[in-house]
């Protein structure tokens, strides 16, 4: 893919993006040399930087969307619950992988801008697209929450937890909530896409983005169901955790990638 022509079609998109991925990437790189105060507010710079780009992008003619669209949207979402359960919850200790993250999904939107949508079928579209990135956010927030819980258990059964560490069960908690907000979101996008679907087409289509979704929610929905019923936890919930998660990633992101970068089709 030739980039040059991406980053000339929106110059002041660009500089942003970049300014927005070098204040992550730094606060990555940095944060241990960084006072509290300096670490917050890096973080607040990158998150509205981030911000900002994503917005202008809902401006520009023709609208753009595509995977790395999603994941840059997806990646803000995520940071925006870091940002506020910080504030309740100062143990929560994540900040250097999450701006990797960010730095990782402003480039990949960057470089990847996604298809040109000059006309959209319906003007509900967008309620569709908004109701799936939530539920990828929420869903991707309980990813973070489960890998935290992840490593919380690990130093406590190595010893090495200290006051500061985040109370296992408080996490779990926490994780659980994602999952069933998402669970919830996703719900409601399968319904949408169901009714645009038979709007458009008179049918359920099953693509491979409908496949990979079903399976996600699925998935989510026995995780609850366990969870409620049989009382999952630990091991068992983190993986299926991880398991709906990659089910998701690859319905829209998945095939949207093979679309545009391995088949070159918009």
């Amino acid at each position: 893919m030739n980039l040059l022509p991406t980053l000339m079609s929106n110059p002041s998109a660009a500089l942003l993006s970049s300014v927005a991925a070098l204040s992550y990437a730094v606060l990555a790189w940095a944060h241990q040399r960084m006072t509290p105060a300096q670490v917050r507010g890096l973080l607040a710079t990158a998150w509205l930087l981030h911000l900002v780009v994503l917005v202008q992008g809902l401006f520009t003619q023709p609208v753009r969307f595509g995977f790395a669209p999603a994941i840059s949207i997806t990646a803000w979402l995520v940071l925006t619950v870091y940002v506020v359960e910080s504030r309740l919850y100062p143990q929560l200790r994540a900040r250097w992988t999450l701006a990797a993250l960010g730095t990782l999904a402003v480039l990949l939107a960057l470089i990847f801008p996604g298809s040109p949508y000059p006309a959209l079928r319906s003007a509900w579209l967008p309620l569709h697209w908004a109701l799936g990135i939530a539920s990828y956010g929420l869903i991707a927030a309980a990813v973070v929450h489960a890998w935290l819980m992840q490593r919380a258990e690990a130093a406590m059964r190595q010893g090495h937890a200290t006051e500061s560490t985040m109370p296992l069960l408080m996490l779990e908690r926490l994780t659980f909530r994602f999952v069933a907000a998402g669970f919830a979101l996703l719900s409601a996008t399968l319904l949408a896409g169901g009714w645009f679907s038979a709007m458009l087409h008179h049918e359920w289509v099953w693509e491979h983005k409908t496949v990979f979704s079903v399976l996600a929610w699925l998935t989510m929905g026995v995780l609850l169901l366990g969870r409620w019923r049989l009382g999952w936890r630990g091991r068992t919930a983190v993986r299926t955790i991880y398991l709906g998660a990659g089910f998701l990633l690859l319905g829209y992101v998945g095939s949207r990638f093979v679309l545009e970068v391995v088949l070159h089709r918009a």
